[in-house]
């Protein structure tokens, strides 16, 4: 296997992988096995990726960890569960068709083409590719151009371990992605900003391509008057600031109580201090923002408009503090869209009703989180909402379950 390039032909080599599929090479459980232990191999020795995971994103050694850990909690799964997914299910025939049978029989699709992020550069790239070999198909990765160093490494992985008619990994920018996006997959796997996603789903369109979409939006949080407001508060810390905000499934923004708020915001700065000490330009836990255009992007946001804690920037590391700031409304420039970065608006949470209005008002998210006690918030967010998942009493922590589905509503993913 080697990296394709524009200068490839795409066309062919598609075609040779989804010959794999349609002459039936894929199907048998030993194959995808196999592929499933290759891949395992490609991810030994570790050293490396850490490496390239903190060259790329000033990554921490923990954080560039699990997401390698994540990838293999995925193929143990496929590995030990596998078998039982791929026997045939019996769906009960109605009588007057007796005695005749009705099985559905699961189908690989063929080639697929998964589109990776910058953020989480392995986890959201392989993890993936873990349910297309499984389901035994081939593949085309395409990591982003902005986690360089990582791309070039896995690529390097793969091509040493997995034989090139089946995953095929294409280096470059956007040219690149448009030029794969020209070519007929049988499914395509994005996961990304909501701008490019839609551009993802208007190319596979044009050649009738079933899309999965893994995109972000805005996630609510909210913090009510019976919370544990320092558990809350270390918790939301943790979920904002991991990967330098820049995680999809993080806390947006929070709206917290009026009687809790300054318990909440001095319990918030404490957790700041623990996690990251009272610099974190020099703290080895916290990262940097990706490119020069992000950091521009947030900068911007933050220019010249008063903070709660931090806000200090610096262009040449491309570094943002931890930072909280007050909003007092919703057509703040910094509720318009989804931040992706170390910065946390704190809004007051005046009702519960209001707040439903508020969330439902918006494009529905990618989360929802609640902290309360109160089983009556619960059902009325559970019941009066809609977003990709909802968490009582933490953050993040759905992404980490292997066996939830995973996606967006709407505007925050398809499929």
């Amino acid at each position: 296997m080697h990296p394709l390039s524009l200068s490839n032909d795409f066309a062919a080599r598609i075609a040779r992988q989804r010959r794999l599929v349609t002459q039936g090479h894929t199907r048998p459980l030993a194959w995808r096995l196999e592929q499933l232990g290759r891949l395992e191999q490609a991810l030994q020795p570790e050293e490396d990726l850490l490496n390239g995971l903190a060259e790329d994103l000033h990554k921490p050694a923990v954080e560039a960890y699990y997401e390698i850990s994540r990838v293999r909690q995925e193929l143990k799964l496929f590995q030990r569960k596998l078998r039982h997914w791929l026997r045939p299910e019996r769906v009960k025939a109605p009588f007057v068709m007796q005695p005749s049978q009705a099985w559905v029989v699961a189908d690989p699709l063929g080639c697929v083409l998964i589109i990776g992020p910058w953020n989480y550069p392995v986890m959201l790239l392989l993890s993936p590719l873990v349910a297309a070999l499984g389901a035994g198909n081939t593949a085309v990765l395409k990591p982003s151009e902005h986690a360089p160093r990582t791309g070039e490494l896995l690529a390097a992985r793969l091509q040493q371990h997995v034989d090139g008619d089946v995953v095929s990994v294409a280096l470059g920018g956007a040219e690149t992605a448009q030029g794969l996006l020209s070519q007929r997959f049988d499914h395509v796997f994005f996961t990304g900003g909501n701008r490019v996603g839609r551009l993802v789903m208007e190319q596979a369109a044009k050649t009738m391509t079933p899309v999965t979409l893994e995109l972000g939006g805005k996630n609510p949080c909210l913090v009510a008057e019976d919370a544990n407001v320092p558990l809350a508060a270390r918790r939301i810390a943790w979920g904002r600031f991991i990967n330098s905000g820049q995680t999809c499934l993080a806390p947006d923004h929070v709206m917290v109580a009026p009687a809790v708020r300054d318990n909440f915001l001095a319990a918030l700065q404490q957790a700041i201090v623990d996690f990251y000490g009272d610099d974190p330009r020099i703290s080895p836990d916290f990262g940097r923002i990706v490119n020069d255009a992000q950091f521009q992007r947030l900068a911007a946001l933050l220019r010249g408009r008063p903070v709660l804690w931090g806000g200090q920037t610096d262009a040449a590391e491309r570094y943002v503090a931890p930072t909280v700031v007050a909003v007092e409304c919703w057509d703040d420039p910094l509720m318009e869209e989804e931040i992706f970065g170390p910065v946390l608006p704190v809004l007051p949470l005046t009702s519960l009703e209001e707040a439903v209005d508020a969330i439902n008002s918006r494009p529905r998210p990618l989360a929802l989180y609640l902290f309360s006690g109160q089983q009556a918030w619960r059902d009325r967010l559970l019941a009066g909402t809609s977003s990709g998942a909802v968490c009582f009493n933490d953050v993040v922590l759905q992404g980490g379950i292997s066996r939830l589905p995973f996606g967006g509503v709407g505007e925050s993913g398809v499929g």
